[in-house]
């Protein structure tokens, strides 16, 4: 799933927990993202820091089944990563 869209305007940020495995979540990041391991690991690190982190700007429709792909896969997994939709005000991303 591409998040170079053009009529992408929803955003799909991971929540940091204290029991998701940082290799879980950059697994995560490579298979459902698309993101390189350099990436994902960058990213790993900005959620840890920051609480949450932007994973990629879709379609609403895409973002919900980002979400749910996450959620779906952490829940198989036995771990507590969040997954959110985040749209913005003026309906940019």
């Amino acid at each position: 799933m591409s998040d170079k869209d053009e009529s992408a305007t929803t955003k799909v940020l991971l929540l940091n927990d204290e029991e998701t495995t940082m290799e879980f979540v950059v697994h995560v990041l490579e298979d459902i993202f698309g993101k390189t391991h350099e990436e994902a690991l960058k990213l790993v690190l900005d959620i840890n820091a920051n609480g949450s982190g932007v994973c990629g700007v879709y379609t609403p429709e895409q973002a919900s089944e980002v979400v749910e792909r996450v959620t779906e896969l952490a829940r198989r997994n036995h771990y507590p990563l969040r997954c959110r939709c985040m749209v913005e005000p003026d309906g940019t991303a």
